[in-house]
């Protein structure tokens, strides 16, 4: 897994909140709307990069949570993660852009026969995470356990877009 330099940009105020209140409304993290943003206008193949490039720092941000005992952000970083892998791969395969946890869901079955049922796990045990995030039920435990299934997905998604 690359390891990737992180710079830290603070916005406050009511740019924060817009862009807060845009996540919401599309049903996405801030980190995935700011990566729908910054790379609308990338090839297909390069958006897939930078897709896979911030679920892997998603992932590394989903351990610095652990660390702090953040368990609920953990979640949805983790979830996170899961959702732009998959999003990656389908601008790497085909070019498509998933904009919908419905689209997320019906491609994530592209993906279960490319590379294999395994999928299906690991996208259920995201998901979860994504209702751990609402509704805080998980515990430290369970991020772990997930961040390994997802490390997995992130991964499998990143040696396929690095090869081409």
């Amino acid at each position: 897994m690359t390891v990737l330099r992180r710079s830290v940009i603070v916005v406050r105020g009511r740019i924060a909140e817009r862009v807060r209140e845009e996540a919401v409304k599309l049903g996405v993290s801030v980190d995935e709307y700011l990566v729908e943003l910054l790379s609308q206008n990338l090839d297909p193949r390069d958006r897939a990069k930078e897709y896979i490039n911030a679920a892997e720092e998603l992932l590394g941000e989903t351990r610095e949570e652990l660390e702090k005992n953040n368990v609920r952000q953990a979640a949805e970083k983790l979830w996170g993660a899961a959702a732009l892998a998959v999003k990656a791969y389908a601008l790497w395969r085909e070019g498509k852009r998933l904009s919908s946890h419905g689209e997320l869901w019906e491609y994530k079955r592209v993906m279960e026969k490319e590379l294999g049922k395994w999928v299906y796990g690991t996208w259920a045990i995201a998901q979860s995470m994504h209702v751990c995030f609402y509704e805080g039920w998980c515990v430290k435990e369970d991020i772990e356990n997930a961040l390994e299934e997802v490390e997995k997905l992130v991964r499998e998604v990143a040696s396929k877009i690095n090869k081409s």
